[in-house]
């Protein structure tokens, strides 16, 4: 039953053999990787506003596009860079994979703790982002704007989970659909208002201190403004992560991915920027910019309108997409180093990072109802971590060139070095400006982060130096060839789960056996001796009568003294467990035997089996 469902809701287990078949082109390789970059454009131009103007009320479009503009020359030098990294590593894994090989497993881990709060933060902003289009669209949405977010998460993980060919289908032609529709929003805005069929608002007159905004005040607002734009440099690292989905041949098949990415962020975010400093958008609690930018090229209430909210909302949550397809892939290599939980490497039914998957929508889930859906709030934890990678990437490929050299290798190297001490100065710019709005806090889970995977590596490094046997020799002499051995099982009285794990002690013939109980009378101890005397199997018999209902703990007491009083025999536990198969009926059991095993789980001495009866 339950394979049943699986299939209905997932498709059909799929095999090796058909892994190829699952990866991308270019042509559906440019909606699952670029669709977090292209999203971005829909709030990025609005977090700029939302520094400038509260301070400088109308007159923040003197300084709006040449701060976009610099954004978007930001993202030409990187989307440069990153075709390097591409070239130099296509095996994926982005900063994480560069860090590690250049710079250190311990600077590796920087980049991929940043990495991984990363993706995490763009599922809950794209989710968040998605929802407020929604509301903006229909404000009577507005108290359920979390469970908006949730559902969109729960969208999205239900897709990826069906495999990588099925999601870029399922999510790939909304993302086409929303560059057409934005494309025709600037064409048309444009052409609006150069036939002068739209009166922007008027500027409102500078405050009396604007002269002193203009010199030192001024700086840092610009600076903080360009912090919280840089939200639309997010996802640029997606393609040169997630290489090895690409069909081969991959690197190239990712450069041409990269540079379309590159080409429609700058065509949108500019154009978008453009018509909003042109029409005099300004943002407000309930309206998100792009909606009231449709609203003024569109008519508010129209079928075009809405087709843009539409858009708006399903680019944002496809915008998560990004991630659902790096972030599985990108913890499976951080896996097979030892530095994530080993489930992380297999691959599901359907060929994806399953438990990646599902790593992703629980974190995601839980920062949408922390931060109560709100995009706005979950933003300054977003691009600190970001640029950590970026700033890593870069430094470690500069790097990467000076060690290994190669056809131009300098100019290579070049490109690198300016780009690391690009993305290092926005780094700094960005903790700075946006640390006390929630960049610490960012700061701190990859900081988290970083200490859970040292951990785990730790705990993977200690149990393979425990279980590790250098030679032959070495096993041969941990082999025990005396077949002497003790055993105890624990009984209540006789019943069928007894006379079932007896009868499987005695063929296997051990040297002794106990059969132990714990009695609250004196009067039930006699009553079971006399039960095991009449069977006439010549085992031991001991007990003990407690009066405190601590049967549990007074068993798991005799366990311990008995292992260790033994020297050269081995002590096995021996208990039978009642297996239910209806699902309905295993809660009024309460599983006293699985209880007790994983305790003596933990003893290093005693081996412990469970001998099964099955209750239909």
């Amino acid at each position: 039953m339950k394979e049943k469902l699986l299939a209905f809701f997932l498709g059909r287990r799929l095999e090796d053999t058909e892994l190829s078949e699952e990866k991308f082109n270019v042509l559906w390789g440019i909606p699952i990787f670029a669709s977090d970059a292209i999203s971005s454009v829909s709030y990025a131009g609005e977090e700029i506003l939302l520094v400038l103007v509260p301070v400088l009320a109308m007159a923040p479009f003197r300084v709006f596009l040449p701060i976009v503009a610099a954004i978007i020359c930001l993202l030409a030098i990187l989307v440069f860079c990153y075709r390097q990294t591409i070239e130099a590593y296509p095996e994926g894994g982005g900063a994480y994979i560069v860090a590690s090989d250049n710079l250190g497993e311990k600077i590796g881990l920087i980049a991929g703790g940043s990495l991984i709060m990363d993706y995490i933060l763009t599922v809950a902003v794209s989710s968040c982002a998605g929802a407020a289009a929604i509301t903006s669209a229909f404000p009577s949405m507005l108290p359920y704007k979390a469970l908006l977010a949730f559902a969109i998460i729960c969208l999205l993980t239900w897709g990826n989970l069906r495999g990588i060919r099925d999601s870029s289908v399922m999510f790939g032609v909304p993302t086409y659909l929303f560059i057409l529709t934005m494309l025709s929003m600037i064409a048309t805005g444009i052409v609006k208002y150069s036939l002068g069929m739209v009166t922007p608002a008027e500027e409102a007159v500078m405050a009396a201190n604007s002269a002193e905004l203009a010199t030192d005040a001024m700086v840092i607002l610009v600076l903080k403004a360009f912090a919280s734009g840089c939200t639309a440099l997010t996802g640029v690292e997606a393609v040169s992560n997630g290489v090895p989905n690409f069909k081969e041949p991959a690197p190239k098949h990712a450069k041409k991915v990269l540079l379309a990415m590159a080409s429609f962020v700058c065509i949108i975010f500019f154009g978008v920027s453009l018509l909003i400093s042109l029409y005099k958008i300004v943002p407000s609690d309930d309206a998100t910019a792009v909606s009231l930018l449709a609203a003024a090229v569109f008519g508010k209430g129209s079928a075009m309108f809405y087709v843009t909210q539409v858009m708006t909302v399903v680019i944002l949550s496809l915008a998560a997409n990004t991630a659902f397809a790096d972030l599985p892939l990108l913890m499976s290599l951080i896996a097979s180093h030892g530095y994530l939980p080993k489930q992380l490497v297999n691959r599901g039914s359907r060929l994806n990072f399953s438990n990646g998957i599902l790593f992703l929508f629980a974190m995601a889930s839980l920062l949408v109802f922390i931060f109560r859906g709100s995009q706005h709030l979950l933003l300054p934890l977003y691009a600190s971590g970001v640029f950590i990678s970026f700033f890593l990437s870069q430094f470690g490929m500069l790097t990467h060139w000076r060690r290994k050299k190669g056809p131009h290798w300098k100019f290579k190297a070049a490109v690198n070095g300016f780009g690391s001490v690009l993305t290092g100065t926005v780094l700094i710019i960005i903790v700075i400006m946006k640390f006390m709005r929630g960049a610490w806090v960012a700061l701190l889970l990859i900081f988290l982060f970083i200490m859970i995977m040292l951990n785990i590596k730790r705990h993977y490094d200690k149990v393979s130096d425990d279980l590790t046997i250098s030679s032959v020799e070495k096993a041969l002499a941990e082999i025990n060839r005396e077949k002497t051995a003790r055993v105890i099982i624990p009984v209540q009285g006789l019943n069928k789960s007894f006379i079932k794990t007896l009868n499987c002690a005695l063929s296997c013939g051990f040297s002794s056996m106990e059969l132990y109980s714990v009695c609250s009378t004196q009067e039930q101890a006699d009553r079971i001796r006399e039960q095991i005397e009449a069977l006439g199997v010549g085992c031991e018999f001991r007990y003990d009568v407690t009066t405190l209902r601590n049967t549990n703990d007074i068993l798991l007491a005799h366990i311990k003294q008995e292992a260790a009083s033994l020297e050269n025999e081995r002590l096995i536990v021996m208990m039978g467990g009642l297996v239910v198969t209806s699902p309905f009926k295993k809660i009024l059991h309460n599983s006293t035997t699985h209880r007790l095993m994983r305790k003596m789980e933990t003893y290093r001495n005693v081996y412990v089996f469970s001998v099964p009866y099955v209750i239909e």
